[in-house]
């Protein structure tokens, strides 16, 4: 554990890893049937079911109102597709906040769980709705349970030295799609109703499901390891699958797409791009001698797609590449995303 203090108050966002790992190896515990389990940059648990192996992911949608049915069935999902799985069954917890929920309202998340898990050919099977006073927003706490053949398993922690690492699309889809909807009526007074709408949609176009990503790399092969950069952005995604395969990366701070909107938006609220939500992007640790296909592969699909930089020695770090220097790779505590919320 780090040295803060147990009485000091943690920040928004995700816990430091240091934190995370000590509660991880001092309270969860296994089974022989857990292929994978708890860990640091891990997306799903993974449960031997015999011929298969079974998927489970929760994660909750706290940072956007407004179609967030849609956000938590995308971002579960993808989960699953980082383990190489097919998401197929899911169940969500909402908290509703109290003087707040309407029927309407409700029936408006449901609409939308129900409608993106039918575009997904998944099952939506039930879950847990209530009001409750603390909250001041809706918040949906997705389960997801998926599968896959246990031949084609992939984990964070695959990833092999001297990989090549890719991104897709560019960053930071989810973050644009959030802003313009959150802060649409503030974005008026620079933006014109147009670029707000076209930045709202990139929850659907580009889009924020990475699972045509995943299919395509499955194709390909030569995949060691995926995982969706979701909060704290691209570089705790980074940071999160090198500490669980136990590697360092280099990585070209040039090669990185940042999508022109993103820059936008990240500038109008002061936003560092590296540390900002970004599903919609997938990371891929690929065999070297394979990368160029898969690039090729995915850009034929009308995937954007570039290496960024390789897996190195666990000692060398993580290292951003610029200007012929180099830097350590910043880790952010809370995402960058939290600052639009300052003047709430």
């Amino acid at each position: 554990m780090n040295a803060q203090s147990s009485k000091e108050f943690l920040p928004p966002g995700k816990l430091n890893f240091d934190l995370l790992s000590s509660l991880i190896e001092r309270h969860c515990s296994l089974n022989d049937r857990v292929v994978v389990g708890s860990k640091v940059g891990e997306d799903a648990a993974v449960i031997d079911m015999g011929d298969k192996y079974l998927i489970v992911k929760t994660d909750p949608i706290t940072f956007v109102t407004k179609q967030i049915g849609h956000f938590a069935i995308h971002i579960n999902a993808n989960d699953i597709g980082c383990m190489g799985g097919l998401p197929k069954w899911f169940l969500a917890n909402l908290i509703l906040p109290e003087k707040q929920t309407t029927s309407a309202l409700v029936d408006e998340i449901f609409s939308q769980l129900s409608e993106a898990c039918s575009k997904l050919n998944i099952a939506f099977c039930g879950g847990h709705t209530e009001i409750t006073s603390g909250v001041n927003r809706p918040v949906v706490i997705g389960c997801m349970f998926g599968e896959v053949e246990k031949n084609n398993l992939v984990t964070s922690a695959g990833a092999k030295i001297n990989d090549h690492i890719i991104l897709t699309k560019g960053i930071a889809i989810e973050a644009v799609s959030i802003i313009a909807r959150e802060r649409e009526e503030e974005l008026k007074n620079t933006y014109s109703e147009e670029f707000i709408e076209h930045c709202k949609n990139f929850v659907h176009d580009p889009g924020i499901s990475i699972l045509p990503e995943v299919q395509i790399a499955q194709g390909v092969g030569s995949v060691h390891s995926l995982h969706d950069p979701t909060e704290g952005g691209l570089a705790m995604g980074l940071w999160e699958m090198a500490i669980a395969a136990n590697v360092g990366m280099d990585i070209e701070f040039d090669k990185i797409r940042i999508l022109p909107e993103a820059k936008l938006l990240c500038e109008q609220y002061n936003l560092d791009p590296l540390g900002v939500i970004a599903s919609g992007a997938l990371l891929m640790s690929v065999d070297k001698a394979n990368s160029s296909k898969m690039v090729e592969a995915l850009e034929k699909e009308g995937i954007e797609a570039e290496v960024i930089g390789k897996t190195v020695e666990a000692e060398k770090g993580i290292r951003l590449l610029l200007n012929d220097d180099n830097y350590d790779l910043p880790k952010f505590d809370g995402d960058e995303i939290l600052k639009i919320y300052e003047s709430d």
